[in-house]
């Protein structure tokens, strides 16, 4: 499970920012807890935040360092692979960008919790360390740390030791060398983040290619047809089968396509009658999108991230996605949900506590912060109350992490 992740000088982020899933002592919701080893872990955390506040980078800071991490042992010494820095200050231009996460593996019963991370600019990797903490012990471990072209490689096998300084490049992690040559706490490391996915609902591009997405052998086995079938029937009871049909093509890589029908009761009757895909409804649609991603998290208890995931579907869904998560009984592998979201009705519907609400604010200068609802502090002293109304606070700007609306002018061409 993802107990931290923090980023520094990453997009609008100049300073760091901390997504902290560690549930704090509040009382409401104590079953959505998970304790892992001696961690208290939160299932979900939703951000919330005013258009071009910085919630999406969020997504993309944890979503651009597990893609470093998976391909890092194909980059060269050439290769522009560097992260995108806060741009408006000249120090932060020029700096390197820091990434780091604590996490426990998925299906590990010992409790021990990792500490990985790395920064990275346009001259590569100029620290990197991974460290770990067991159950029972007081200290941390070091397995590895890096400082330049100096490496301290104490947890790493004796054997593997001379491969790693061998073959290690500038803008090559050591967790994905180790990981290629087979050292295996570097294999555990890389896979927790190659494992964990990302779904972005707020870009047209990745929007389609979601769409298109089709769950791992829906086109061959009925039986996980039919399973998306009593998924989406939660949603649209109307939808009684999906049936797969292979189309013709002239397409020389030979690339399999397929046309699914959705197959619709008619009214007083037990016939049915096919209808495309395309016309189902978008919220029908996201759902089937968002079905595989769902299934595979919940059975492999990784993390899933979604930007926008109140795009298109109504709220009463939205809870049901997250009540997968935050329930012991569909999600027994410790699965967990962050997601940015627009949609203000949750913060009153008591699906989540305070310590899963986390805003993004940016100031005058650009700079965008992070912080969670369950630390915010009013004028007066005081923390958030359980019985406040969240969101009538939210909307009147209490929390902050809301646009300023101006007057929007419309100027004709011939107006002088």
């Amino acid at each position: 499970m993802l107990i931290q992740f923090g980023f520094e000088n990453y997009k609008s982020f100049k300073d760091e920012a901390i997504l902290d899933l560690t549930a704090t002592k509040i009382k409401e919701l104590s079953y959505h807890i998970r304790e892992v080893g001696r961690e208290k872990i939160l299932p979900t955390a939703v951000i919330y935040g005013a258009n071009a506040s910085g919630k999406s980078n969020v997504y993309e800071a944890l979503a651009w360092m597990s893609t470093y991490i998976k391909n890092s042992f194909g980059y060269g010494d050439d290769d522009d692979k560097a992260p995108t820095p806060f741009l408006l200050d000249e120090q932060s231009a020029k700096a390197d960008t820091m990434f780091e996460a604590h996490f426990t593996l998925s299906g590990d019963t010992s409790g021990k919790v990792y500490n990985y991370g790395f920064c990275v600019g346009e001259k590569g990797i100029s620290e990197e360390w991974l460290n770990t903490k067991a159950k029972t012990a007081k200290t941390s471990r070091r397995i590895f740390y890096r400082n330049g072209d100096e490496l301290d490689l104490q947890g790493i096998p004796k054997k593997s030791r001379e491969n790693v300084e061998i073959a290690l490049g500038k803008k090559t992690l050591i967790v994905s060398l180790g990981a290629m040559l087979k050292i295996e706490i570097c294999e555990k490391v890389r896979n927790w983040f190659a494992n964990n996915l990302f779904a972005d609902f707020g870009n047209a591009v990745s929007n389609f290619y979601l769409s298109t997405n089709l769950p791992d052998h829906f086109t061959d086995n009925p039986v996980v047809r039919d399973r998306v079938v009593q998924f989406l029937s939660d949603y649209d009871p109307q939808i009684k089968a999906l049936e797969v049909k292979k189309v013709q093509t002239s397409d020389e890589e030979q690339k399999d396509y397929y046309q699914i029908n959705a197959l619709h009761q008619i009214y007083g009757s037990d016939q049915t009658v096919p209808f495309s895909f395309r016309d189902e409804s978008a919220g029908t649609q996201k759902m089937f999108s968002l079905y595989p991603f769902l299934q595979n998290v919940l059975e492999t208890g990784n993390v899933l991230f979604v930007d926008e995931m109140n795009a298109r579907l109504h709220p009463l869904l939205v809870r049901g996605i997250i009540n997968l998560f935050t329930s012991s009984e569909t999600n027994p592998n410790q699965a967990q949900l962050i997601f940015t979201s627009h949609d203000s009705w949750l913060l009153s519907s008591k699906v989540l506590r305070r310590d899963e609400i986390w805003f993004t604010e940016k100031d005058k200068l650009g700079q965008s912060d992070l912080y969670a609802l369950s630390d915010f502090v009013d004028e007066k002293g005081d923390k958030i109350r359980n019985d406040e109304n969240i969101e009538k606070n939210y909307l009147l700007g209490k929390y902050g992490a809301i646009p300023e609306i101006h007057a929007l002018h419309l100027v004709s061409e011939n107006k002088k």
